[in-house]
Parts: structure tokens; C-alpha cells; sequence
């Protein structure tokens, strides 16, 4: 029985998936690299795979022989994750995580940047966004960004316990648009788990409500562009029309364009009443281990009503900068098939855009994520009251405007 126990196992690790693990602690691998990856080598040792018996080879191929042919060597994709981890895999490639890569690119903007910024070399956007899909000719050309699940998972001890840690979601969640990090580790809640350490059983991380039982889906009930359709409040609605024109996702009409296709493609918005309220259900049920669900509702409720606010004021500052665009006074630039386009950001052609563009994915973003994350500097000085100034400052810049070509007010 002693053999039995000790013999199957180590079968059973060599024949998962088809994967030829190597049964030897060491391999040619990892004597070669000792020398040249030394660091790689001693990440990869202390991990959990390599005890499991997993070999450098089991990610990489064998093609790799020799110095001079490096390039052989296979880049692993979440594909070969799951030759053993299929369930998470499957759950990432239903979130949004997943589709980060097709979101940035479809960014307008993103055309205009050099290649370190938004592409090989990771230096810009496209350092948080590698961990979304690529196309294979992508892949092929974004050698060393193509892993995705080693974006939490880091490279080469792929610790679960790294992924489990709101630390490990700081490098992307954090700075001008999106800095739920700061918000997050500022609120109660992180101070809270600061104080108490990792042990904490009473302060929520970004985990505990974002992947609530490991779930790797990722997903919200707003998304990122804080954006729902339909939407029963007529006022909130007719402010969201004139966001959603400065988006490009509808036109001068209303009717929508091809960008409500990247939209949905992208999960940036949520498009149904139940898409929405399937995740806002996941979110009150996460809340209510802690608290009431009655208060957990009114909370989130609260927060819903920061983005109607926000969205009157952002809406208002789009119809101005509208009519200077519709008395002549901004001309709409060849290459463009929408003006004002929030989503050209800091491409915009004239100051007064260049504010607004500020305002929608600055101000506007920490108003409401600084709402739901239970921040309430955030969501007042960096948010709302800039969101305030800003609306001034673009009507202060569009009485100038028409004053220098003498045209009424629209």
C-alpha cells in the first residue's frame, strides 16, 4: 500500500492533461538557466508547480535547446493554464479582464500613440492592458505580454497567495482614471485590514467583492464607462443621450453607431436591465455577509444617484462645447467621426475639450468610484467639486470663444 501511495500520484501528475511534467526535481532547463536566469530559476523552485513536479518544459515546449535559440521557446497563453486550472480559465475568459486588450485598442486615441505607449515594450497603457486577449498575429508580435494570468499570478513562483492580496491590484487600479487602490486603502475598510494585517476576517479586500469565492469573472454592475441601457429616469436618461453622443455611441440623432458594437464586445456598459441587476444582486449578497442587505442596497442605491448627479453636470458641459461645434466656432477634424469624442482624451484640439475630456475620465471616475468604494474624499474633493469648477471653466472658455468671433450664445 506504502508504494501505492507514494507510485500513483506521481503517475497521475505525469499523465494530467498530456502535459510530460518531469518527474526530476531538476532538468536541462533549469541547469542552463541557473546561469543565465538564476532569479527565474530560484522563482520558479520556491512555487507551488515546480513541487507539484511541473517543469519548465511544461509551459514552454522543448524546442528550446540551446543559447542561440531562445525565440523557440514558447510563450504561455491562459490556454495552457488550463491544461490544469480550466475552471478559472473559463471564468476569466467570461470577464472583463479578458477583454481588456480589445477595449484599449479600440480607444480612438490609441491609433495616435507610439508604439512604447500603448504597445510592445508595456511602458503606457498597454503595460495594465497586456493581461487582456490578443489576436494570434498579436501574439506573435507581442512576444513577452501574452500570459494574462501572470498579470496577478506573477512570474515565476505564480503564488496564490500573491493573487489574494489587494496589493497585487494596485499597479493597474490606481492613478488618474481609475485609482480604486488609493480609494479603496483609504476607506474604512482598507484601514481596517491595514491595522489587522492579512489575517483580518472583518475588512474586505478587492478579492472579497470582486472575486467573491475565487471567481475570476471580474465583473460589476456598471462597468467601466459607469453607462446602463435602458434607463426608467427620463431626465438621467436624456443626460445620458448626450454622453453617449460624446462617446460616439450615438449619433446627432440618437441612433447608434458601430461604436456601440465595440462597446458591447468590450463589456465597458451594461445594456439590459438584467445584465445590470445580476450583478448588483452578486454585489448586495457579498455586502450582506457583513452587513444588512436592506443597508447594503441603500448604500449601493446612494452611489447610483453620485452617477446621476455627475451625469447632469458632465452632460451639461457636453451641450456647450456641442454648440460651439454647431455655431462653427470648433471645426470637427478630418479624421474624426464624432466632436466632441471623449474617447480621442487628450488628443482634443482645443483647450475647452481638453477639459471636458479631464472631467469625464478623471473627475467623473472618482465621483462615482470613490462613492462605491466608500470614500468620501474621493468622491467629494477629487470628484464632485472638480466636476463643478471644470463645467465653469468650460463656460467661462466659451463666452471667450464667441466673444473673439462675435456670435450670440447658442
Amino acid at each position: 500500500m506504502k508504494f501505492l501511495k507514494i507510485v500513483l500520484p506521481t503517475i497521475a501528475i505525469l499523465m494530467f492533461s498530456g502535459m510530460a511534467f518531469a518527474a526530476a526535481s531538476k532538468s536541462a532547463c533549469v541547469e542552463c538557466h541557473k546561469k543565465v536566469t538564476p532569479g527565474v530559476v530560484r522563482q520558479h523552485l520556491e512555487g507551488a508547480m515546480s513541487k507539484k513536479g511541473v517543469d519548465c518544459s511544461s509551459c514552454h515546449g522543448t524546442e528550446h535547446q540551446k543559447m542561440d535559440d531562445s525565440k523557440l521557446a514558447k510563450m504561455p497563453t491562459p490556454e495552457t493554464c488550463a491544461g490544469c486550472h480550466k475552471n478559472r480559465v473559463d471564468q476569466f475568459k467570461e470577464g472583463k479582464h479578458h477583454l481588456a486588450w480589445v477595449a484599449s485598442g479600440a480607444m480612438p486615441m490609441w491609433a495616435h500613440q507610439p508604439k512604447a505607449v500603448v504597445g510592445e515594450g508595456y511602458k503606457g497603457c498597454s503595460g495594465c492592458h497586456k493581461v487582456g486577449v490578443k489576436s494570434d498575429a498579436e501574439k506573435a508580435q507581442y512576444r513577452y505580454g501574452n500570459a494574462q494570468c501572470d498579470a496577478c499570478h506573477t512570474r515565476h513562483s505564480f503564488k496564490k497567495s500573491e493573487a489574494q492580496d489587494p496589493r497585487a491590484c494596485q499597479t493597474c487600479h490606481m492613478g488618474f482614471d481609475h485609482p480604486q487602490w488609493e480609494m479603496w486603502s483609504t476607506s474604512k475598510h482598507g484601514t481596517i485590514w491595514q491595522i489587522e494585517g492579512k489575517g483580518s476576517k472583518r475588512a474586505p479586500t478587492c478579492q472579497t467583492c470582486h472575486m467573491s469565492g475565487g471567481d475570476h469573472n471580474v465583473m460589476t454592475s456598471w462597468g467601466f464607462l459607469a453607462v446602463r441601457l435602458p434607463e426608467d429616469d427620463a431626465d438621467w436618461m436624456n443626460d445620458r443621450v448626450a454622453i453617449l453622443q460624446a462617446l460616439g455611441v450615438l449619433d446627432e440623432k440618437g441612433a447608434p453607431t458601430a461604436r456601440l458594437d465595440i462597446v458591447k464586445a468590450g463589456k465597458v456598459a451594461r445594456l439590459t436591465k438584467e445584465e445590470f441587476q445580476k450583478e448588483r444582486d452578486k454585489m448586495i449578497k457579498i455586502c450582506a455577509d457583513c452587513h444588512g442587505a436592506s443597508y447594503a442596497k441603500n448604500q449601493l442605491d446612494a452611489a447610483d444617484m453620485t452617477i446621476k448627479d455627475v451625469d447632469k453636470i458632465l452632460a451639461e458641459a457636453i451641450r456647450v462645447v456641442q454648440g460651439l461645434y454647431k455655431d462653427g466656432i470648433l471645426q470637427k477634424p478630418d479624421n474624426w467621426t464624432v466632436a466632441p469624442d471623449l474617447l480621442q482624451f487628450y488628443e482634443a484640439k482645443s483647450s475647452v475639450e481638453q477639459d471636458l475630456y479631464v472631467m469625464f475620465l478623471e473627475y467623473r471616475m472618482r465621483a462615482f468610484q470613490g462613492a462605491f468604494h466608500m470614500n468620501p474624499d474621493y468622491m467629494h474633493w477629487y470628484g464632485w467639486a472638480p466636476m463643478k469648477e471644470t463645467l465653469q471653466k468650460i463656460k467661462d472658455e466659451a463666452a471667450k470663444l464667441r466673444a473673439e468671433q462675435g456670435t450670440m450664445k447658442h
